[in-house]
């Protein structure tokens, strides 16, 4: 929840289901009051993000959790758009990727992420790094009113 108390809406780009769910646990198992929304591919992402389609309605998200492999766009090509584009840029990209590659981490930076974070394998250690992306996010930083 923002400082005004107004839950914020996240979304989630991710393609693996389980990992989708290990996200949705840690979202009811730290009681985070937040609205998820989830696409599973690249092409839904944007669709979501520029309101086309089933996402005709979407709201504009207050903060991005995106994975980097993903089928139709990649989670690189999908920051790029992101970040180039005046309307969006000033949403947070949380890049949450199982890779440790030095190349990912620096690239995802030059494409203006806002933070890189290594998907732990253990579920334990993933709900508690989704709280303390929520807690960071919401609870720490402001974020601009939409």
């Amino acid at each position: 929840m923002t400082d005004s108390g107004r839950p914020i809406d996240v979304l989630l780009i991710e393609d693996d289901p389980g990992d989708e769910l290990m996200t949705r646990e840690a979202f009811e198992d730290n009681k985070i009051k937040n609205q998820l929304f989830v696409a599973r591919d690249g092409e839904e992402g944007l669709d979501f993000l520029y309101r086309r389609g089933a996402h005709k309605d979407a709201p504009r998200p207050d903060l991005i959790l995106l994975d980097l492999n993903l089928p139709k766009y990649d989670g690189r090509q999908i920051l790029e758009q992101i970040k180039s584009d005046a309307d969006l840029c000033h949403i947070p990209v949380v890049v949450l990727t199982t890779s440790a590659a030095e190349e990912d981490i620096l690239r995802s930076y030059k494409l203006h992420a806002n933070a890189y974070v290594t998907k732990p394998v253990d579920l334990d250690q993933f709900i508690a790094a989704v709280r303390q992306i929520d807690e960071f996010f919401v609870q720490v930083v402001r974020l601009p009113k939409q």
